[in-house]
């Protein structure tokens, strides 16, 4: 890791702030984040995070393989009638 000086205006400053109190950390935290998601919105997601993503997308297929949603949700609301 790497330590720098950024230099915000107040527009800036309110926005880390902002940013750090709605993920619970800190401002450098906060302003760490905000670099990663910008970077990841222009040069899209990173290898390795799509290929975990396509993983774990194949895991859910292979879980929910010959899941009837339909019954499903018919037997949670007859289980719901009795409350």
């Amino acid at each position: 890791m790497q330590r720098t000086t950024l230099i915000l205006n107040d527009e800036t400053k309110q926005a880390a702030r902002r940013l750090a109190l709605h993920y619970h950390c800190s401002t450098s935290e906060a302003i760490r984040r905000a670099i990663l998601k910008q970077r990841d919105a222009i040069f899209g997601l990173p290898a390795e995070s799509r290929q975990e993503r396509s993983k774990n997308l194949l895991r859910l297929i292979e879980l929910f393989n010959g899941h009837d949603a339909e019954d499903e949700i018919a037997r949670l609301k007859s289980q719901d009638e009795g409350f």
